[in-house]
């Protein structure tokens, strides 16, 4: 790939419509993108990109896999939404493939991350006072400082992150928050009300923060010792994204509740899920919570065609070979301005220096190489291709890096 110059004239208008008519509640880079293949997205004025970010990891198996648009096109044609009113043919198949996938015993299929979420939460505290006998009211949930998990009121209310909760309160009681990687400060705020405890197995947005080694262990025993229900949202690390199925995998544990979202449609459609036991997950009755496009027959085509190419193409493990390589040859970069690079899998992190001026600009002249990468928390990028990049354009990233940096 060479340099690329930006024909500002149509991407200047799209820009300026978005900025006139639209929310103001993002800032993404100055490309307008129509097109993807792959590890590739084109914008509207020719220009191709290598795409770092998978939509948050939503694109794992890459943009528009034929597989996968050839499920969605197919059951489109046939049956798209019944409401969970009435069955449909490719529920059951979902959840018998996907619970031999995972080894879960149930499945309760939302669409957004943020729903997996809020479902979770409500299960545990439905858990804690039907089956642990917390009295009503009284449930506690155990999260993690710097975490993210969502936009919803309840959510954001326990971040402590004071651009996501700013202005939006008064928000719903019964969270209390610990140090994430800190196992000693999760035992000392466990309590007889404490029903679960709901963490990122690595913190993306926070900037892809990996626990020390063990964390996971320590956390799952003393949830098992306190009667109490762990819940990792692997929301982000799922599906392949650290080279394993699972990012609990890497320290063998398995959780009570687990969240999956964003590549279990591979960036078709919105489709999300709880992962459980029969115990936790038996204490939903008919009425007490639903959706109604959960589980919908196009959603579950979609997550069915998703999940088989992950495995089948070897998506996974191609994760675990080419970010080893990729991220010891961004560790190598020769520059003032890193201060760490960190990662696992294809989930990378290169953290600037704060004091050099932010991300940003960095992240503006990787795009102008043909690269498109975003910061988060000002300093660091984040670096998520899609699980099907070959060892060479691994290779050519690095490149673009080390020419910027």
């Amino acid at each position: 790939m060479n340099d690329i110059s930006l024909n500002r004239s149509l991407t200047a208008r799209y820009v300026e419509t978005e900025g006139r008519l639209g929310a103001r509640n993002y800032k993404p880079l100055d490309v307008v993108l129509t097109r993807g293949e792959g590890v590739h997205v084109w914008d509207v004025d020719g220009n191709r990109y290598l795409d770092c970010l998978s939509a948050y990891s939503a694109v794992n198996q890459g943009h528009c896999h034929p597989k996968i648009l050839a499920a969605m096109t197919e059951q489109a044609g046939k049956l798209t939404l019944t409401s969970r009113a009435f069955r449909n043919d490719q529920l059951a198949p979902f959840y018998e493939e996907l619970c031999a996938l995972t080894s879960s015993h149930k499945v309760l299929p939302m669409n957004s991350g943020a729903e997996a979420v809020e479902t979770a939460l409500k299960v545990a505290r439905k858990w804690g006072y039907e089956v642990k006998g917390v009295l009503d009211g009284q449930a506690e949930i155990i999260v993690c400082s710097e975490n993210f998990h969502g936009r919803t009121v309840a959510i954001v209310g326990f971040s402590t992150d004071p651009q996501s909760r700013g202005g939006f309160g008064p928000f719903p009681a019964g969270f209390r928050t610990v140090p994430f990687g800190d196992a000693d400060a999760l035992e000392s705020a466990i309590t007889p009300n404490t029903v679960a405890f709901l963490v990122e197995p690595i913190q993306g947005e926070a900037g892809v923060i990996i626990p020390p080694a063990g964390y996971l262990k320590r956390a799952r025993d003393l949830c098992t010792r306190h009667n109490v229900i762990l819940i990792l949202d692997e929301i982000q690390t799922g599906l392949g994204r650290t080279g394993k199925l699972l990012a609990e995998e890497h320290e063998g544990i398995e959780a009570d509740l687990t969240l999956i979202g964003k590549a279990l449609s591979g960036g078709f459609y919105p489709v999300s899920a709880v992962l459980s036991n029969s115990q936790v997950m038996d204490v939903l009755h008919p009425g007490e919570h639903g959706s109604t496009f959960g589980g919908n027959p196009l959603a579950c085509a979609v997550a069915r065609a998703a999940l088989k190419v992950l495995v089948e193409e070897g998506m996974i493990e191609n994760a675990a070979r080419v970010g080893d390589r990729l991220r010891a040859d961004l560790a190598g970069i020769a520059s003032s301005k890193v201060r760490e690079v960190r990662g696992r899998g294809l989930m990378i992190a290169i953290e600037l220096h704060a004091d050099l001026g932010g991300a940003r600009p960095v992240c503006e002249a990787l795009q102008a190489r043909g690269l498109l990468a975003k910061e988060t928390h000002d300093h660091t990028i984040r670096i998520a291709p899609p699980l099907i990049l070959t060892q060479d354009q691994a290779d050519w990233i690095a490149e673009q890096f080390r020419a910027v940096l």
